[in-house]
């Protein structure tokens, strides 16, 4: 009788958002090149590798091209003893012509309503779709996963793809996907098994890992 394969072993990620810029929470800089962290912005990212450096054994650090979670990465992987990876499946949604665009000024759009409260439904103009938004990021992660079994791995991305990527874990519609908060360089740990993904913490900011079993 043939053996049953022995299913991969588990590997957990933990999902960084990029720190503070001097734009967040004002404008939609998307995938613009030029934004850089502010200083509250690498004062986050120094807390948040010191916080990931306390674990026992991370395997490699990913981060999206852009410079503000390259910044971010930077310490977290001194801290960790290792080099930044640049996965192009962790960038930012693609946001077209609303990139670089007030906040207030979008508010006042009909389309917000439709951002917020179905945005599986809604592309954004020249852009991309939450919906490809999500399959880019899952997709991504499930190529990462597939790389490092058994193993932590960190990944610095973007709000937007970390809250698909949690929504996705708890098998959450995208329609509510807003509902999740993702603070500047919080923490969110997701363990892919063979079993599904389970979502152990999202949007942790100043506990100890190790207290959330992390350790």
């Amino acid at each position: 009788m043939a053996r049953k394969p022995t299913p991969p072993a588990p590997t957990l990620v933990l999902l960084v958002r990029h720190g503070q810029t001097p734009t967040t929470g004002a404008t939609l800089p998307g995938r613009a090149r030029g934004l850089h962290l502010a200083d509250s912005g690498r004062a986050q990212a120094d807390a948040a590798a010191a916080r990931i450096g306390q674990l026992k054994k991370v395997s490699a650090i990913y981060a999206s091209p852009l410079e503000r979670t390259r910044e971010t990465a930077k310490p977290i992987a001194a801290a960790l003893g290792l080099k930044v990876q640049i996965d192009r499946g962790l960038l930012e949604c693609e946001f077209g012509d609303w990139t670089g665009a007030k906040l207030g000024d979008l508010r006042k759009l009909p389309e917000w309503n439709t951002v917020q409260r179905y945005p599986s439904g809604f592309r954004f103009p020249n852009g991309e779709s939450f919906a490809e938004m999500q399959t880019r990021m899952v997709g991504a992660l499930d190529k990462l996963v597939a790389r490092h079994p058994g193993e932590t791995i960190v990944a610095v991305s973007h709000a937007d793809p970390i809250k698909a990527a949690v929504a996705q874990a708890l098998g959450t519609h995208l329609d509510l996907f807003q509902r999740i908060v993702i603070s500047p360089c919080s923490i969110s740990a997701i363990l892919y098994s063979s079993g599904g993904p389970a979502v152990l913490a999202t949007n942790s900011t100043g506990d100890n890992l190790a207290s959330l079993g992390l350790s």
